[in-house]
């Protein structure tokens, strides 16, 4: 059975190893080469996390405090979209672009150990397999139904507006 835990932290794994390439970069175009698929991927993963993770967490999580994680977690999306923005307003390899590139990686390590101590662990405790394997399936069809972000928007969610329309 498919897990939605599991394809969290897959997506976790990626951008970890994906970060740590930029390092290695040399080149203007290495940079962006490396850099444009990650901050791709950061926007789709806080689309779908919003979509089909933190829904689910507010309505079944019971081991730790739901709406704390996922106020959290939605405030850590919008950091990380604001420094993909910024970064998007320089030149490749500028100072400028670096200072966001590592805001974007700091906010991401921050939010991605954050929510491998508490929302992650308090799903797997509060869900059940079945549960589980649907939310996977439903994240890998919101995947495939952005291929390369299409459709997936950049802009930053307004908490109270979410908890409106998820509580």
């Amino acid at each position: 059975m498919a897990d939605i835990i599991e394809l969290i932290y897959e997506d976790h794994d990626w951008f970890r190893r994906h970060f740590f390439y930029l390092d290695d970069a040399r080149t203007e175009e290495e940079l962006a080469a490396v850099w444009e698929p990650i901050a791709l991927r950061l926007d789709i993963h806080a689309a779908a996390e919003e979509l089909v993770f933190y829904p689910a967490l507010l309505r079944r999580g019971r081991a730790g405090d739901p709406k704390d994680e996922t106020e959290d977690a939605i405030h850590d999306h919008n950091a990380i979209r604001d420094a993909i923005r910024d970064a998007a307003q320089h030149p490749v390899g500028s100072a400028e672009w670096f200072a966001a590139v590592g805001r974007a990686r700091t906010e991401n390590g921050e939010h991605l150990d954050e929510e491998e101590r508490e929302a992650l662990p308090d799903f797997i405790k509060s869900a059940s397999p079945e549960l589980r394997h649907e939310l996977a399936m439903k994240w890998l069809r919101f995947y495939h139904s952005h291929p390369e972000g299409r459709g997936v928007a950049d802009t930053d969610t307004d908490p109270e507006k979410y908890f409106a329309e998820h509580s």
